[in-house]
Protein backbone atom coordinates (compact mmCIF):
# COMPACT_ATOMS: atom_id res chain seq x y z
CA UNK A 1 0.00 0.00 0.00
CA UNK A 2 2.82 2.36 0.92
CA UNK A 3 4.71 1.48 -2.28
CA UNK A 4 1.54 2.07 -4.32
CA UNK A 5 1.13 5.54 -2.80
CA UNK A 6 4.80 6.31 -3.43
CA UNK A 7 4.58 5.30 -7.10
CA UNK A 8 1.40 7.36 -7.50
CA UNK A 9 3.19 10.38 -6.00
CA UNK A 10 6.22 9.88 -8.28
CA UNK A 11 3.93 9.56 -11.29
CA UNK A 12 2.18 12.82 -10.35
CA UNK A 13 5.55 14.58 -9.93
CA UNK A 14 6.75 13.27 -13.32
CA UNK A 15 3.51 14.46 -14.94
CA UNK A 16 3.87 17.95 -13.41
CA UNK A 17 7.53 18.18 -14.49
CA UNK A 18 6.59 17.11 -18.01
CA UNK A 19 3.91 19.84 -18.13
CA UNK A 20 6.42 22.36 -16.77
CA UNK A 21 8.98 21.39 -19.44
CA UNK A 22 6.45 21.75 -22.27
CA UNK A 23 4.98 25.03 -21.01
CA UNK A 24 8.43 26.51 -20.32
CA UNK A 25 9.34 25.88 -23.98
CA UNK A 26 6.08 27.51 -25.11
CA UNK A 27 6.69 30.55 -22.87
CA UNK A 28 10.33 30.81 -24.04
CA UNK A 29 9.23 30.89 -27.70
CA UNK A 30 6.78 33.71 -26.91
CA UNK A 31 9.50 35.81 -25.26
CA UNK A 32 12.32 35.28 -27.77
CA UNK A 33 11.84 38.75 -29.33
CA UNK A 34 12.26 40.54 -26.01
CA UNK A 35 15.22 38.29 -25.16
CA UNK A 36 17.18 39.53 -28.20
CA UNK A 37 16.58 43.13 -27.11
CA UNK A 38 17.51 42.22 -23.52
CA UNK A 39 20.82 40.79 -24.73
CA UNK A 40 21.70 43.83 -26.85
CA UNK A 41 20.77 46.29 -24.10
CA UNK A 42 22.70 44.52 -21.36
CA UNK A 43 25.83 43.90 -23.44
CA UNK A 44 25.81 47.60 -24.26
CA UNK A 45 25.26 48.74 -20.68
CA UNK A 46 27.94 46.63 -18.98
CA UNK A 47 30.73 47.66 -21.36
CA UNK A 48 32.38 50.95 -22.26
CA UNK A 49 35.61 52.91 -22.42
CA UNK A 50 35.46 53.71 -18.71
CA UNK A 51 35.43 50.01 -17.76
CA UNK A 52 38.77 48.19 -17.60
CA UNK A 53 38.98 44.59 -18.91
CA UNK A 54 39.66 43.29 -15.39
CA UNK A 55 36.36 44.75 -14.14
CA UNK A 56 34.07 43.60 -16.98
CA UNK A 57 33.18 40.16 -15.61
CA UNK A 58 32.66 41.40 -12.01
CA UNK A 59 30.23 43.99 -13.39
CA UNK A 60 28.40 41.34 -15.45
CA UNK A 61 28.21 39.14 -12.34
CA UNK A 62 26.85 42.03 -10.24
CA UNK A 63 24.16 42.77 -12.84
CA UNK A 64 23.32 39.04 -13.13
CA UNK A 65 22.78 38.89 -9.35
CA UNK A 66 20.57 41.99 -9.62
CA UNK A 67 18.66 40.26 -12.43
CA UNK A 68 18.01 37.22 -10.23
CA UNK A 69 16.72 39.52 -7.47
CA UNK A 70 14.49 41.28 -10.03
CA UNK A 71 12.93 37.95 -10.97
CA UNK A 72 12.54 36.89 -7.32
CA UNK A 73 10.48 40.10 -6.88
CA UNK A 74 8.67 40.03 -10.22
CA UNK A 75 7.51 36.40 -10.46
CA UNK A 76 5.49 36.35 -7.19
CA UNK A 77 4.26 39.90 -7.89
CA UNK A 78 3.09 38.96 -11.41
CA UNK A 79 1.32 35.85 -10.09
CA UNK A 80 -0.42 37.82 -7.32
CA UNK A 81 -1.43 40.64 -9.67
CA UNK A 82 -2.75 38.16 -12.26
CA UNK A 83 -5.03 36.74 -9.56
CA UNK A 84 -6.09 39.78 -7.51
CA UNK A 85 -5.45 42.88 -9.66
CA UNK A 86 -4.89 41.94 -13.34
CA UNK A 87 -5.65 45.48 -14.58
CA UNK A 88 -2.57 46.84 -12.76
CA UNK A 89 -0.21 44.72 -14.89
CA UNK A 90 -0.89 46.78 -18.02
CA UNK A 91 -0.27 50.08 -16.21
CA UNK A 92 3.00 48.82 -14.73
CA UNK A 93 4.13 47.70 -18.17
CA UNK A 94 3.23 51.11 -19.62
CA UNK A 95 5.30 52.85 -16.93
CA UNK A 96 8.23 50.56 -17.72
CA UNK A 97 7.81 51.12 -21.47
CA UNK A 98 7.74 54.87 -20.90
CA UNK A 99 10.98 54.64 -18.92
CA UNK A 100 12.72 52.75 -21.76
CA UNK A 101 11.53 55.27 -24.37
CA UNK A 102 12.60 58.18 -22.14
CA UNK A 103 16.05 56.69 -21.52
CA UNK A 104 16.58 56.01 -25.24
CA UNK A 105 15.56 59.55 -26.22
CA UNK A 106 17.72 61.03 -23.45
CA UNK A 107 20.74 59.10 -24.79
CA UNK A 108 20.16 60.49 -28.28
CA UNK A 109 19.74 64.04 -27.00
CA UNK A 110 22.90 63.75 -24.89
CA UNK A 111 24.86 62.36 -27.85
CA UNK A 112 23.85 65.08 -30.32
CA UNK A 113 23.53 68.08 -28.00
CA UNK A 114 26.78 67.44 -26.11
CA UNK A 115 28.94 65.97 -28.87
CA UNK A 116 31.05 69.13 -29.17
CA UNK A 117 31.74 69.41 -25.46
CA UNK A 118 35.39 68.84 -24.56
CA UNK A 119 36.11 65.65 -22.63
CA UNK A 120 37.20 66.02 -19.03
CA UNK A 121 40.76 64.94 -18.30
CA UNK A 122 41.07 61.55 -16.64
CA UNK A 123 41.93 62.99 -13.22
CA UNK A 124 38.82 65.23 -13.25
CA UNK A 125 36.48 62.39 -14.14
CA UNK A 126 34.41 60.50 -11.61
CA UNK A 127 36.20 57.63 -9.83
CA UNK A 128 35.99 54.31 -11.62
CA UNK A 129 34.04 52.72 -8.79
CA UNK A 130 31.31 55.34 -9.16
CA UNK A 131 31.20 54.69 -12.90
CA UNK A 132 30.84 50.97 -12.22
CA UNK A 133 28.00 51.59 -9.76
CA UNK A 134 26.19 53.74 -12.31
CA UNK A 135 26.60 51.05 -14.99
CA UNK A 136 25.33 48.34 -12.65
CA UNK A 137 22.33 50.38 -11.41
CA UNK A 138 21.34 51.38 -14.95
CA UNK A 139 21.63 47.82 -16.24
CA UNK A 140 19.60 46.41 -13.33
CA UNK A 141 16.87 49.04 -13.83
CA UNK A 142 16.63 48.17 -17.53
CA UNK A 143 16.70 44.46 -16.73
CA UNK A 144 13.79 44.96 -14.30
CA UNK A 145 11.58 46.40 -17.04
CA UNK A 146 12.56 43.81 -19.66
CA UNK A 147 12.19 40.99 -17.13
CA UNK A 148 8.72 42.28 -16.24
CA UNK A 149 7.67 42.18 -19.89
CA UNK A 150 9.15 38.69 -20.38
CA UNK A 151 7.33 37.38 -17.30
CA UNK A 152 3.99 38.98 -18.31
CA UNK A 153 4.26 37.56 -21.84
CA UNK A 154 5.16 34.14 -20.42
CA UNK A 155 2.27 34.38 -17.95
CA UNK A 156 -0.07 35.02 -20.86
CA UNK A 157 1.16 31.85 -22.57
CA UNK A 158 0.63 29.90 -19.31
CA UNK A 159 -2.83 31.32 -18.59
CA UNK A 160 -4.69 28.01 -19.10
CA UNK A 161 -2.38 25.96 -16.87
CA UNK A 162 -2.76 25.27 -13.16
CA UNK A 163 -1.07 27.42 -10.51
CA UNK A 164 1.74 24.96 -9.71
CA UNK A 165 2.71 24.65 -13.38
CA UNK A 166 2.67 28.45 -13.71
CA UNK A 167 4.97 28.89 -10.71
CA UNK A 168 7.46 26.17 -11.73
CA UNK A 169 7.48 27.23 -15.41
CA UNK A 170 8.08 30.90 -14.57
CA UNK A 171 10.87 29.96 -12.13
CA UNK A 172 12.53 27.70 -14.73
CA UNK A 173 12.17 30.41 -17.38
CA UNK A 174 13.53 33.12 -15.07
CA UNK A 175 16.62 31.10 -14.11
CA UNK A 176 17.23 29.89 -17.67
CA UNK A 177 16.92 33.36 -19.21
CA UNK A 178 19.25 34.94 -16.64
CA UNK A 179 21.93 32.27 -17.13
CA UNK A 180 21.63 32.45 -20.92
CA UNK A 181 21.60 36.25 -21.26
CA UNK A 182 24.38 37.05 -18.79
CA UNK A 183 26.49 34.07 -19.82
CA UNK A 184 26.36 35.38 -23.39
CA UNK A 185 26.95 38.97 -22.24
CA UNK A 186 30.02 37.80 -20.31
CA UNK A 187 31.32 36.05 -23.43
CA UNK A 188 30.72 39.12 -25.63
CA UNK A 189 32.57 41.55 -23.36
CA UNK A 190 35.56 39.18 -23.14
CA UNK A 191 35.85 38.38 -26.87
CA UNK A 192 38.64 40.95 -27.34
CA UNK A 193 40.65 39.31 -24.52
CA UNK A 194 40.04 35.91 -26.14
CA UNK A 195 41.31 37.39 -29.42
CA UNK A 196 44.48 38.66 -27.71
CA UNK A 197 45.02 35.24 -26.11
CA UNK A 198 44.59 33.47 -29.47
CA UNK A 199 46.97 35.93 -31.13
CA UNK A 200 49.76 34.72 -28.84
CA UNK A 201 49.32 31.08 -29.91
CA UNK A 202 51.74 29.40 -32.32
CA UNK A 203 49.00 28.14 -34.62
CA UNK A 204 48.45 30.30 -37.71
CA UNK A 205 44.71 29.57 -37.61
CA UNK A 206 44.48 30.71 -33.96
CA UNK A 207 46.46 33.87 -34.75
CA UNK A 208 44.19 34.68 -37.70
CA UNK A 209 41.05 34.19 -35.59
CA UNK A 210 42.56 36.30 -32.80
CA UNK A 211 43.47 39.07 -35.24
CA UNK A 212 39.94 38.99 -36.67
CA UNK A 213 38.38 39.24 -33.20
CA UNK A 214 40.60 42.18 -32.25
CA UNK A 215 39.72 43.92 -35.51
CA UNK A 216 35.97 43.32 -35.34
CA UNK A 217 35.26 43.86 -31.63
CA UNK A 218 35.48 47.71 -31.54
CA UNK A 219 32.99 47.85 -34.43
CA UNK A 220 30.84 45.16 -32.82
CA UNK A 221 30.65 47.01 -29.50
CA UNK A 222 29.77 50.28 -31.29
CA UNK A 223 27.02 48.45 -33.16
CA UNK A 224 25.74 47.03 -29.86
CA UNK A 225 25.45 50.58 -28.52
CA UNK A 226 23.29 51.52 -31.52
CA UNK A 227 21.28 48.28 -31.36
CA UNK A 228 20.77 48.78 -27.62
CA UNK A 229 19.30 52.27 -28.13
CA UNK A 230 17.07 51.05 -30.98
CA UNK A 231 15.96 48.15 -28.76
CA UNK A 232 14.80 50.62 -26.10
CA UNK A 233 12.46 52.26 -28.60
CA UNK A 234 11.30 48.93 -30.05
CA UNK A 235 10.51 47.35 -26.68
CA UNK A 236 9.02 50.54 -25.19
CA UNK A 237 7.03 51.24 -28.36
CA UNK A 238 5.72 47.66 -28.56
CA UNK A 239 4.45 47.93 -24.97
CA UNK A 240 2.46 51.07 -25.86
CA UNK A 241 1.19 49.52 -29.11
CA UNK A 242 0.00 46.35 -27.40
CA UNK A 243 -1.19 47.63 -24.01
CA UNK A 244 -2.57 51.14 -24.70
CA UNK A 245 -5.92 50.70 -26.50
CA UNK A 246 -5.93 54.11 -28.24
CA UNK A 247 -2.53 53.53 -29.88
CA UNK A 248 -3.31 49.86 -30.56
CA UNK A 249 -6.52 50.71 -32.48
CA UNK A 250 -4.78 53.54 -34.34
CA UNK A 251 -1.94 51.26 -35.52
CA UNK A 252 -4.45 48.56 -36.48
CA UNK A 253 -6.37 51.13 -38.52
CA UNK A 254 -3.26 51.84 -40.60
CA UNK A 255 -3.27 48.22 -41.86
CA UNK A 256 0.49 47.92 -41.59
CA UNK A 257 1.88 44.60 -42.86
CA UNK A 258 2.94 42.31 -40.01
CA UNK A 259 6.53 42.23 -41.31
CA UNK A 260 6.72 46.03 -40.88
CA UNK A 261 5.09 46.16 -37.44
CA UNK A 262 8.51 46.74 -35.86
CA UNK A 263 8.64 50.11 -37.68
CA UNK A 264 5.38 51.14 -36.02
CA UNK A 265 6.79 50.08 -32.64
CA UNK A 266 9.96 52.09 -33.29
CA UNK A 267 8.09 55.25 -34.35
CA UNK A 268 5.75 55.02 -31.34
CA UNK A 269 8.72 54.43 -29.01
CA UNK A 270 10.75 57.31 -30.50
CA UNK A 271 7.80 59.72 -30.36
CA UNK A 272 6.92 58.71 -26.80
CA UNK A 273 10.54 59.10 -25.70
CA UNK A 274 10.91 62.64 -27.05
CA UNK A 275 7.51 63.70 -25.66
CA UNK A 276 8.51 62.39 -22.22
CA UNK A 277 11.89 64.16 -22.49
CA UNK A 278 10.17 67.44 -23.40
CA UNK A 279 7.97 67.13 -20.30
CA UNK A 280 10.29 65.53 -17.74
CA UNK A 281 13.76 66.98 -18.46
CA UNK A 282 12.81 70.61 -17.62
CA UNK A 283 11.14 69.37 -14.40
CA UNK A 284 14.25 67.34 -13.50
CA UNK A 285 16.53 70.33 -14.14
CA UNK A 286 14.30 72.58 -12.06
CA UNK A 287 14.35 70.04 -9.23
CA UNK A 288 18.18 69.83 -9.42
CA UNK A 289 18.47 73.63 -9.23
CA UNK A 290 16.25 73.75 -6.16
CA UNK A 291 18.38 71.12 -4.46
CA UNK A 292 21.62 73.04 -5.13
CA UNK A 293 20.24 76.22 -3.51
Amino acid sequence: MAFSSLFTLLDDIASVLDDVSVMTKVAAKKTVGVLSDDLALNANQVSGKDITPQRELPIVWAVAKGSFINKVILIPLALLLSIYLPSAINWLLLIGGGYLCFEGAEKLLHKFLHKNRPHLPAEAAAPLTESEKDKIKGAIRTDFILSAEIIIIALGALQETDTLTKILSLCALGIGITLFVYGLVGLIVKLDDIGLWMLQKKSTVSQNIGQFLLFIMPWFMKSLSIIGTIAMFLVGGSIFVHYLPAIHHFIEGLNIHSDLSFLANFVVGLTTGFVLCAVLLPIMKLFEKEQTH
